[in-house]
């Protein structure tokens, strides 16, 4: 598995090239995806392609490519690595130029990359399988205020996931200055009280997450499980019964530890294995 896409070509990894001065290498100037396939099923494609296209004109790349051409490049890689569980990472910068300099270039063409990787086995939900939950420590938001807009300049959630990392979590809770939960380094968060999910509002402190929406509007159509989409104070969250990360990749996992404490009883939650069973069952008719 590593068949890759460059600038309209199939080729190894190990041939594909781009200048040093491409300004997704020297600004971090672009925009990516990630989106999940089991077996040449992709999940939310629909979703992903339109927060793409949203973020390039976030940041004025002028790319011009269809649904189908993205299509047709997803199914492509899917079929040359192999069409087992992947994550398909599609990358969009704003083109090489002969020089660096800030500003915007004109006349340039886009550079599109796209590659896939493996990820696990989406399994049945069940309190065994999952195991016991991850670990999260929490820190202030220090990213800069676009989050909404999925950047390839990605330094301030790579420091924030280290920095749990290196204190022995599998993620990084954050909060704003107001401490109002925001979400985590390359997550979404959710948080569960007596029965009730809820999740912070989509602003411009969080990433749009398409398994966030899908979960959202899966949960919204069956109807058993109140949610709300509201402010949320990190009081709350250090009070939650139930703390759930979401992410393509991920899909949700319940998380039992916060800052070395446990997450109500400590134990992987009801209402997580409900949602989550839900959304399993749902996810490819979105």
């Amino acid at each position: 598995m590593n068949t890759v896409f460059l600038n309209g070509d199939y080729m190894p990894i190990e041939e594909a090239k781009i200048s040093p001065l491409d300004r997704g290498f020297l600004f971090g100037d672009g925009i990516y995806e990630v989106i999940p396939s089991y077996f040449g099923e992709m999940v939310g494609f629909k979703g992903h392609i339109n927060r793409l296209n949203d973020g390039l004109n976030e940041i004025g790349i002028e790319l011009n490519w269809n649904d189908a051409q993205w299509q047709t490049l997803c199914d492509t890689l899917i079929e040359k690595n192999g069409a087992g569980p992947l994550g398909l990472y599609l990358h969009v910068s704003r083109g090489t130029d002969t020089k660096r300099f800030h500003a915007f270039p004109v006349n340039v063409t886009p550079t599109v990359f796209a590659m896939a990787f493996e990820i696990p086995v989406a399994k049945t939900p069940d309190l065994v399988t999952v195991g016991k939950g991850y670990a999260l420590s929490s820190s202030e938001d220090l990213r800069w205020q676009r989050c909404q807009i999925k950047s390839t300049s990605l330094l301030g959630n790579v420091l924030h996931f280290q920095e749990g990392y290196e204190a022995g979590s599998q993620e990084t809770l954050l909060y704003n200055s107001n401490n109002e939960l925001t979400e985590a380094s390359s997550s979404n968060i959710f948080i569960v009280k007596d029965g009730v999910i809820a999740t912070p509002i989509q602003d411009n402190q969080i990433l749009p997450g398409i398994t966030r929406r899908l979960l959202i509007d899966i949960l919204a159509k069956e109807g058993s499980i109140p949610l709300e989409e509201r402010i949320i104070t990190l009081e709350e969250v250090n009070a939650a019964d139930e703390i759930w990360i979401t992410s393509s990749t991920k899909e949700i996992v319940p998380v039992t530890q916060l800052d070395s404490k446990k997450v109500g009883d400590g134990n992987v939650g009801t209402v997580w294995l409900k949602a989550a069973t839900l959304y399993a069952i749902n996810k490819f008719s979105y």
